[in-house]
């Protein structure tokens, strides 16, 4: 199995912790209580080509920085014994949709129609797909064929955001084990988008949420098309999130869970490089 990874990060260093605005680093033993006991590591772990697409960078300082990530996340992922990692930007060629057991885009999400007749082939054929942050948004009035293929999509001129401090929400058993351990809340500082357009709201489960304007809104889903699987996180505005070990076991679990693997396949990554108080 081959994981696709369409995305970019820069630098092998965590992100400052000391940035404006950034949150305090987490304790081992608050991470470690989300993680629990490991498990026996599988003696012949199965391939996996993961495929990380990513996009010029569009904010500021530490702000939807693709191309770092995509550096970053690279070398981390091919620590994993039986994992490959090929990268693409702005996106990928045939060969890699063909190649690739997981795709992971952390872009902003300029989608053509050829971009969408990738994606369905790619979930034709069983594979997982990871959408992160601005992927979730598209290009112009193309919000329903997104949400058709990720779950649920941006709205030009309807969807909002806010950048600061939330409490995820987190769900329990919908069965994927992506949120096993967590408490019910947990404190991040990154960016919410919401109200999102849903599209076949029976094939989604919403894995984490946070509440805006009195309601509660969803930040973390999975999806199940026909064929393949997908996970969709709407964090991930900031670098530093991807330093937070308790977003990274989410991710993670998520890109795992997506790729039709146990949830801990990726666990050692959790702390690599991260700090921690």
């Amino acid at each position: 199995m081959r994981i696709l990874l369409l995305s970019a990060l820069a630098g092998i260093a965590a992100a400052p912790q000391d940035a404006k605005g950034a949150p305090p680093p987490r304790t081992r033993a608050e991470v470690e209580a989300v993680l629990g006991p490991a498990a026996a590591p599988a003696k012949d772990p199965r391939p996996l080509n993961v495929l990380l697409v990513a996009c010029v960078k569009d904010h500021g300082p530490g702000e939807h920085d693709y191309p770092a990530w995509q550096k970053k996340w690279a070398p981390l992922l091919a620590k994993v014994p039986g994992v490959k990692v090929d990268t693409a930007d702005p996106w990928p060629s045939k060969d890699q949709w063909a190649s690739a057991d997981l795709a992971v885009l952390y872009l902003w999400g300029r989608y053509t129609d050829e971009h969408f007749k990738d994606l369905d082939a790619h979930l034709a054929r069983g594979r997982g797909l990871v959408a992160a942050h601005s992927a979730t948004i598209p290009v112009g009035d193309t919000h329903e064929k997104l949400a058709a293929r990720i779950g649920m999509s941006w709205k030009h001129k309807a969807t909002k955001f806010r950048h600061g401090a939330l409490d995820l929400i987190v769900k329990q058993g919908d069965g994927s084990g992506i949120t096993a351990g967590f408490p019910e809340q947990v404190k991040l500082v990154d960016e919410s988008y919401w109200p999102m357009t849903a599209g076949d709201s029976a094939r989604i489960r919403i894995l984490a949420s946070g509440v805006e304007e009195g309601a509660e809104q969803p930040l973390l889903w999975t999806f199940a098309p026909e064929r393949g699987r997908v996970f969709t996180c709407i964090l991930g505005h900031y670098s530093w999130t991807f330093d937070d070990p308790l977003f990274r076991i989410l991710l993670l679990r998520g890109m795992a869970w997506a790729a039709g693997e146990p949830v801990d396949r990726f666990r050692a990554l959790v702390l690599d490089g991260v700090p921690l108080k």
